[in-house]
């Protein structure tokens, strides 16, 4: 499965690698394609170092997502506090409501230009599935493997992170999946603000009717979505094999 998982996140990998080498040498192709454009190919800040940034932007935003949101999903699935978990979902659904535009027009006026507002915007947005995902997971443990946890001494927090998490484990990842996707595409916005990532080639695409741009940004966010997605996919099956390996002390 593993071996699989890895062949899997190889393909596309290869396929944005192969992107960034091509892209800035393609003048030829996107001059044949767009005629009348006189700057086909997008030269204002080099490819890969756009692709970096998001990658950086994206990453510290679901990073900072997961953490919390795990964190709040666990909480609100002990028995002592469910009665707060309608409120937890609903501040989190309304955060992923707002659009991202309107979170960063709040957030600029606090944190400034730059890659800051960003990320909040972008960690409001992730939140929602990966609450949803753990909560789920984690309500969805069988009971009788519960109370054999508890039959054999286990503390409440030892059975929550020898036995809840990791059967858990492929629901949340799947959480975290589908913000880290969320984020990749709409990370793009941040641009608008100041940020360096690959929604310059398609804001300025679309400012100056460069339909170039737009398409060579749009061809790297597809594929590092898949490329994010394959690889958390992969982190996360070596994290869980590990774990349902060790067996409860």
């Amino acid at each position: 499965m593993m071996d699989l998982t890895l062949r899997r996140l190889l393909l596309p990998a290869g396929l944005l690698a192969g992107a960034l080498a091509f892209l800035p040498n393609s003048q030829w192709l996107f001059h044949a394609l767009f005629p009348e454009l006189e700057r086909p190919v997008y030269r204002r800040v080099a490819f890969l170092e756009l692709t970096v940034s998001h990658i950086v932007v994206v990453l510290v935003a679901t990073a900072l997502a997961a953490l919390i949101g795990i964190g709040l999903a666990i909480a609100v699935s002990r028995p002592a506090s469910r009665r707060v978990k309608p409120l937890v979902m609903a501040v989190a659904a309304i955060g992923q409501s707002f659009p991202p535009v309107a979170v960063l027009a709040v957030t600029v006026p606090l944190l400034g230009y730059g890659s800051a507002p960003t990320v909040v915007a972008l960690f409001a947005y992730a939140l929602l599935p990966i609450i949803v995902n753990t909560v789920a997971g984690l309500e969805g443990v069988d009971a009788g493997i519960i109370e054999a946890a508890d039959g054999m001494g286990l503390s409440p927090r030892q059975r929550l992170f020898k036995v809840e998490i990791p059967l858990a484990g492929p629901i949340i990842i799947a959480g975290i999946r589908t913000a880290a996707i969320i984020n990749v595409g709409t990370a793009t916005v941040g641009s608008t603000v100041g940020a360096a990532t690959l929604g310059n080639l398609i804001i300025e695409g679309l400012s100056a009717y460069n339909t170039a741009y737009v398409l060579q940004g749009a061809i790297l966010v597809g594929l590092l979505a898949i490329v994010v997605d394959r690889s958390i996919a992969a982190v996360g099956h070596i994290v869980v094999a590990n774990v349902l390996h060790r067996r409860p002390a």
